[in-house]
């Protein structure tokens, strides 16, 4: 589920409620997906990303398909995952249309790199996965999106930023003791 697909509130069946509710106890990690090229460009907040394989490197990604993005992303195919760290959370809440920004002002803050296509790339993500949307599967109210990747860059350091219970959260790094003999 999006982080800002849970934030619309409309009235549901029990069902649904109930699942929403079941997947808010769902902590999972907060991406910032982003795309451009012909069909323009934008990005959007999201949770519902997973590996999928290593071999080639592939990614999920859910996207509402009633969003005005899913045309974007669809059409333009290039995309890119930027896997927040804690202290990018106002980012997430920009991407979540949860400050009032536009996209373009969205995309002037000074935190953007090109990437391969034209993609924008967070500067200060934990990983950053360019790459190319071979397949979708509708399934539902969403758009079931593989990504191949192209081009990794990954952090190792920073905090993860996760969503959980309607909220951002930050979850530091695992502290490491060392042995006498690391000194």
């Amino acid at each position: 589920m999006s982080v800002q697909a849970a934030s619309v509130h409309t009235e549901l069946d029990p069902q649904r409620q109930q699942f929403r509710q079941a997947m808010a106890h769902l902590g999972a990690a907060v991406n910032v997906i982003t795309t451009a090229g012909a069909h323009g460009r934008c990005g959007i907040t999201a949770s519902a990303v997973c590996s999928v394989t290593d071999a080639p490197p592939t990614l999920l990604v859910c996207l509402n398909r009633s969003s005005a993005m899913h045309s974007v992303f669809d059409g333009n195919r290039q995309v890119c995952i930027n896997v927040l760290p804690a202290s990018l959370e106002s980012i997430a809440r920009h991407f979540a249309g949860m400050t009032g920004l536009s996209m373009e002002e969205r995309f002037q803050l000074p935190v953007w790199d090109e990437g391969e296509n034209g993609v924008p790339v967070l500067r200060g993500a934990l990983a950053s996965l360019q790459g190319t949307i071979v397949e979708a599967k509708d399934v539902g109210s969403h758009a079931v999106m593989f990504v191949q990747t192209t081009h990794i860059k990954v952090r190792s350091d920073g905090d993860s930023l996760i969503y959980f219970d309607r909220n951002f959260h930050r979850v530091p790094r695992a502290w490491k003791a060392t042995t006498p003999s690391e000194g």
